[in-house]
């Protein structure tokens, strides 16, 4: 698969940054808001934003269980921030009655690393990378807990949360607590294109 067809769950968040990121990689990004353009998909970036509210939008959207169908088929996705919350099976201090696509056998929890004024960026050395990644946290979850099969990518290298988990894959899944779509290194998208090919 040279171009594949790469979504973005378009209904809140960094949706043309993602788009600018997979296009520059080489594949042929398309922004997702209904059934149709998601079965149309190779892979899925679902973006940060506020995981509550945008479950409420792809439930209105009639998307939310053609998503859950799609991730139990094997349609690799990619969930960043508040899309790692939406892929994750178990949510810690999470809205009452919270739902997720799930798939993904971790427990995340919300809001961990505190408010918007608490966002910070850190050098992460990520799994498969050479050279450390600029990650920026914008009111983010960490993950509590993982299941013996999804692999541990990077930890939180520094100060109190030092040694935190943000960013896992599982299969065809993957998910990171921080945004990877601001600023311009393009290389946590570029593992993602390349298990959308290998899938």
């Amino acid at each position: 698969m040279v171009n594949p067809t790469i979504g973005v769950l378009a209904l809140q968040g960094d949706v043309r940054e993602h788009l600018a990121a997979l296009r520059s990689l080489g594949a042929d990004p398309i922004s997702v808001r209904r059934p149709g353009e998601l079965a149309a998909c190779d892979g899925l970036v679902i973006p940060g934003g506020e995981s509550t509210t945008m479950i409420k939008l792809a439930t209105i959207f009639d998307l939310l269980e053609p998503l859950r169908e799609a991730v139990r088929g094997g349609l690799p996705a990619f969930g960043t921030c508040a899309g790692m919350i939406m892929l994750a099976d178990r949510i810690e201090d999470g809205a009452t009655g919270q739902e997720t696509i799930g798939g993904l056998h971790i427990t995340v929890r919300r809001n961990a690393f505190g408010r918007q004024v608490d966002s910070f960026e850190e050098d992460l050395h990520i799994e498969g990378l050479v050279d450390p990644v600029r990650a920026v946290f914008i009111r983010a979850p960490w993950v509590e807990a993982v299941d013996d099969d999804v692999e541990v990518l990077a930890q939180v290298e520094a100060g109190p949360a030092a040694g935190r988990i943000v960013a896992v894959r599982q299969g065809p899944l993957m998910a990171t607590s921080f945004h990877p779509e601001v600023g311009s290194d393009d290389r946590v998208h570029g593992m993602f294109v390349d298990l959308v090919r290998s899938a």
